[in-house]
């Protein structure tokens, strides 16, 4: 009987240690999970009710079951609970209040205890392992990573890790690539999620981060810091856009990418699948670099518009096509390089439009200041374009203007400072009309022309303004950026949700202090409840004395 014993203790431990080098998990996760089923099956023999422990030794193999109970005054659960008079006789010297271990002798296991103990132990062993893949490759995010494709279901690529699986979900492949089960593909990891079913590893072949990480690989100067890549766009499987600029003045960062005959970057290509990859010199200057992004072609002119982040670029009319690219491949490609909207126009559409922007500023100065055109425009060709700038310039700069004297500046500050005024006369008016409450008006940063906004959008009480958070009231919209060829009109994209008064360039500081004001009155509210009943209860004192 000894010898089956022991057996059975060699057997236990050979199990265990087995299970723990093939999932590559701690032993003491095994045991524990052996433990637990045999707990189970112990209150299954001896009762659900009782407080069973199972107790492993990792060493020797040796297996101790006990029962828990409690020392009581009176017993009223007769499984977990034991009178003082019983206890004696497990323990000498048991008070009320002691726990007893009741030493149980080993049980069995039936064929369907065993069935059950097995089911424990795989179930703990699957959560091992799969907080053990979490573990491994939480970090790891941003790597390259090489598998083998087990399957395709759905369009997703299902790749062997080795000791894990990773997806290739359908948008993060390079279209038209064609994946068979058997092949070997390299992926970046881009997240990883821990999930009822397991961590899940989500992997991706058409992310911009793929090719900066295969160009690490195959560019040594760029592993060692020397060159960097600044920005990346890409059209998977079709064009791809790089920005890069080198540390070292004696480097060249194009040509080091490139390699010796494009050997560096022929290696790229090939892992993407033939995407052809622009590799533009990065510069601290936007317009220069907007100018190399959207090479090949040759732009004449770039204007940026940095408060709404969107940059005008003027090219040759035989350029536009190439600025645009196929299908607006290429400005749109430069946009995500740079991170702002990029609007192409023709020489012609952009002396077109300046000649409107002259003729309405003109008109505006010619209407409001009650001057000839003569004067508006020269007003116009000096760079006014608000009657705020007129009002509120320097005299001095005014009056330098050629023609002008200081008479003529000081009227022409009166005149528009009058006309602002007729402006805010007339939003006032509005703003009544539509019945936004005279609050608002006492509200920092907040002109009439605002709150004639804020009425149109419902916003008419304190409490209206209060509920907004910050980017509700003044974010900036983001607007992509228009694309065109030569057989389309030209279309703009979805406008995103902006704040509601997006358009009148208040910042962040500003926006913050207009919500809280706004709100001041909700803190007032409670100070005055809070003060009340203590001048009930001063009240009251007075009263009974």
């Amino acid at each position: 009987m000894a010898s089956a014993i022991s057996a059975n203790k060699a057997e236990l431990l050979a199990i265990a240690n087995s299970v723990a080098t093939e999932k590559m998990i701690d032993k003491s996760i095994v045991l524990e999970a052996m433990e637990e089923a045999i707990q189970r099956a112990a209150r299954a023999r001896y009762g659900a009710e009782n407080d069973i422990r199972a107790k492993l030794d990792g060493n020797t193999g040796d297996l101790r079951l006990w029962r828990v109970v409690e020392v009581v005054e009176t017993v009223e659960d007769y499984f977990k609970q034991v009178d003082v008079k019983a206890a004696q006789k497990l323990q000498d010297g048991a008070v009320v209040g002691d726990f007893i271990v009741d030493p149980l002798p080993a049980v069995d296991l039936g064929r369907i205890d065993a069935q059950a103990a097995k089911q424990v132990i795989f179930q703990k062993v699957r959560d091992a392992e799969r907080e053990r893949q979490h573990e491994e490759f939480k970090d790891r995010v941003g790597e390259i990573i090489t598998g083998v494709v087990k399957s395709v279901e759905f369009g997703h690529v299902i790749v062997n890790l080795g000791r894990a699986e990773g997806v290739i979900r359908r948008e993060q492949q390079i279209p038209r690539e064609v994946a068979r089960v058997g092949d070997r593909i390299r992926a970046i990891i881009l997240n990883v999620r821990r999930e009822n079913r397991g961590p899940q590893i989500f992997l991706s072949r058409a992310h911009p981060d793929f090719m900066r990480k295969l160009f690490e690989l195959e560019v040594p100067e760029i592993y060692d810091g020397i060159i960097q890549i600044k920005a990346a766009a890409r059209d998977p499987g079709s064009r791809a856009k790089i920005g890069v600029i080198s540390y070292d003045s004696s480097i060249d960062p194009v040509g080091a990418c490139v390699g010796m005959k494009g050997s560096r970057v022929q290696a790229v290509v090939q892992e993407m699948q033939g995407e052809k990859i622009d590799i533009i010199p990065w510069s601290e200057d936007t317009a220069t670099f907007v100018v190399n992004a959207l090479q090949p072609a040759t732009v004449s002119r770039v204007v940026i518009d940095e408060e709404e982040s969107r940059i005008e670029v003027v090219v040759p009319d035989d350029q536009l096509s190439l600025a645009i690219g196929r299908r607006g491949q290429n400005v749109r490609l430069a946009s995500q390089l740079t991170g702002s909207a990029i609007d192409i126009m023709t020489e012609a559409e952009s002396s077109e439009k300046r000649q409107k922007e002259f003729t309405e500023r003109s008109e505006l100065f010619q209407n409001e200041l009650d001057v000839d055109e003569t004067l508006s425009q020269l007003l116009v060709a000096e760079g006014f374009s608000e009657l705020e700038e007129v009002a509120y310039v320097s005299p001095d700069e005014l009056s330098s203007i050629e023609g002008f004297d200081d008479e003529l500046a000081a009227e022409l500050q009166n005149r528009a400072q009058e006309a602002l005024d007729r402006r805010e006369e007339a939003s006032r008016e509005e703003r009544r009309g539509l019945g936004v409450e005279d609050a608002l008006a006492e509200l920092p940063h907040l002109t009439e022309a605002m709150l004639v906004t804020l009425g149109k959008a419902g916003i008419k009480t304190l409490d209206d303004l209060a509920d907004l958070a910050t980017d509700e009231l003044i974010a900036k919209k983001r607007v992509e950026q228009r694309r065109r060829d030569n057989s389309a009109p030209s279309n703009k994209r979805p406008e995103d949700k902006g704040g509601v008064l997006a358009t009148y360039g208040l910042n962040e500081e500003q926006g913050n202090e207009i919500i809280m004001a706004a709100r001041a009155h909700w803190f007032e509210d409670e100070d005055t409840a809070e003060a009340a009943p203590e001048a009930g209860e001063d009240a009251n004192a007075e009263t009974s004395q």
